[in-house]
Parts: structure tokens; sequence; C-alpha cells
């Protein structure tokens, strides 16, 4: 993992009352706390495990933050790991309470599938979010009705009720744009997102309407990757790459598929990744340029039966 670069938080106790430290970035940063101080006593997981009553296979899951711990379990681990300094040992069961508590979204569990769930809580924690998309407008950047449009199109069998419930998710995901110390939200749309009019024109003219105000926020940036760039490296699929302030928290790639979703930290997978995004946005139009790449944009309204427009 990179060391900490200048502005990074260095502490727990700095990311404890940090506004990004979000209950998914303190599990993993938590876990990557436990998994060090494990390895500093050569210490192996099926050890650590029969500590706190568990398998091996537990302890991985809490190392990688991919469940919350109990404050019982890390103090048993801490007293294993010979940890017995008290502001020490306070300062990772105060980490380990809030790492616990739940997040604002939680209360969207009904549409909210485990996989999506941890992608929403590392923009939470996100200091820079990058993004390309090629069949739709990214989420972050989608007005209500271009978001029900696409919603509609990817859960055909949900009712109305459930549709709903999922733009709302995404119209709240998407304050953390507008919040004090906001991420730093780059993100790449493909031309061939911008012709199609998902929802309608009028729909369509609004979303257009939304991006050119998205585009005049200081924390936001929208290149778009015109028809004429042909191939892109990305092959179609979209990305989405979190960086973090915490040094503890590694830069994620975030692949989204129909029901299910990778997330990958390793350094060479990252860095692939991150060759390729750094490429796309270099042959992108600047983002200078994306304004008057919008206003050439037209929605007109289709015609209706006797003349006229809709």
């Amino acid at each position: 993992m990179a060391s900490a670069e200048p502005g990074r938080v260095s502490s727990v106790t700095d990311l404890l009352s940090h506004a990004r430290g979000g209950p998914t970035a303190l599990r993993i940063v938590l876990g990557t706390q436990l998994r060090r101080l494990r390895e500093e006593r050569g210490i192996r997981p099926e050890e650590a495990g029969r500590a706190i009553r568990a398998s091996h296979a537990k302890i991985s899951r809490l190392e990688l933050g991919r469940v919350a711990a109990k404050e019982r379990d890390v103090a048993d681990l801490l007293t294993l790991y010979g940890v017995v300094d008290a502001p020490r040992r306070t300062e990772l069961l105060e980490l380990t309470r809030q790492a616990g508590n739940p997040g604002w979204w939680q209360k969207y569990s009904d549409v909210l599938p485990n996989w999506f769930e941890t992608l929403i809580g590392l923009e939470e924690a996100a200091s820079v979010i990058r993004t390309y998309e090629v069949q739709f407008i990214p989420g972050l950047l989608q007005t209500a009705d271009y978001a029900r449009a696409c919603i509609a199109l990817g859960h055909p069998r949900e009712t109305p009720r459930q549709i709903n419930r999922r733009v709302e998710l995404r119209l709240e995901r998407q304050q953390l744009l507008r919040r004090e110390r906001a991420p730093k939200l780059w993100a790449v749309v493909d031309e061939a997102a911008l012709h199609r009019p998902l929802g309608g024109a009028a729909a369509m003219r609004a979303q257009i309407d939304h991006l050119r105000e998205l585009a005049e926020l200081p924390n936001v940036t929208i290149q778009i990757a015109p028809f004429h760039l042909g191939g892109l490296a990305t092959a179609g699929a979209p990305v989405t790459i979190l960086r973090f302030l915490e040094p503890d928290l590694p830069d994620i790639v975030y692949l989204e598929q129909l029901n299910s979703a990778l997330y990958l930290d390793k350094r060479d997978d990252v860095e692939d990744y991150m060759a390729v995004m750094d490429t796309l946005c270099a042959s992108a139009e600047p983002d200078s340029r994306t304004p008057e790449f919008l206003s050439r944009l037209s929605f007109p309204d289709p015609p209706v039966p006797g003349g006229g427009r809709a």
C-alpha cells in the first residue's frame, strides 16, 4: 500500500473525527489495524479465531472489513496481540463502536443489496471518485426521471413502489456532492449515453440541464468521450475508482454487473485501471468544452398523430 500523502488522515483519532469516516470505511480501517497487529505478533488466523470462539474465516472477514466486529471480540484480540496501552485500546474500541453504527442507507435495506451497500459506504468516505459509463449517465449525476427510467430497465419485475424507493436512494446518494468537504467527482460520459433519450424527450432535456448545472460545481468535473474516439480501453464496461484520505484505505476499483459487483484493491489491478482511466480522460473532450457539447444536443418531442408535437 502506498505511503501517506500530504493531506491524508494519519491516525485513527483523526479518522474518527473526519467528515468522511463512514462505517464502511471504519470497518476496513479497523480490519487493517487488527491484521497488522496479528502479523506483528506472528499469530496465525486460526489462533486468533480460537481467542474469540470463532473460525479463521471470521478473522479473515473481520480483517477485510466485510463484517462489523463485536467490541468484546476486539478486546479479546487486543489482549492476545499484546496491546496493553490504555489509550491505544480505547482508541481501537471506539473505532469498533463507530464502525458498527448503521449508515443512513440502512433505511433502504428493502431495495439495497449487500454488494451495493459497500459502494455507498465507500462513496461516503472517498476523497476522489472517478467514473466512466457507456450506456447511462453515472448515477451520481442523474435526475429523478432519468434514474427512474434506468432503474426500470434493470429491474423489470419490480413494483412501482420498489422502483421509487431505488430512485429515492439514488437521489440521497447524490447529496454527498453538495456537502461540506464533498469528494471530488471526475466523470467521463460516453456520447452514446447522451443520445439515448431514456424517460422521453422532456426527461432527457432536464437531464442535460442538470449536467450543465453540476458541471459548474467546483468539485465536479464532467468530460465527454465522443464517438470519433472509436474504441476505448475500458472495452465498454463501466468502472469507478475510489480514493481515500485515510492511508489504511487502499484505492478501490468498483466494477458493477447486473446482480453483483467486484471490488478490486490489489495494487496491480488498481494501477491497471488507473492507467486506463488516465488514458480515457486524456482522449476525451476537455471539461471546458462540456457546456458547449451539451448545448448542441436536441431532444424534440415526438410528433403526434394528426400533426404537431406531443
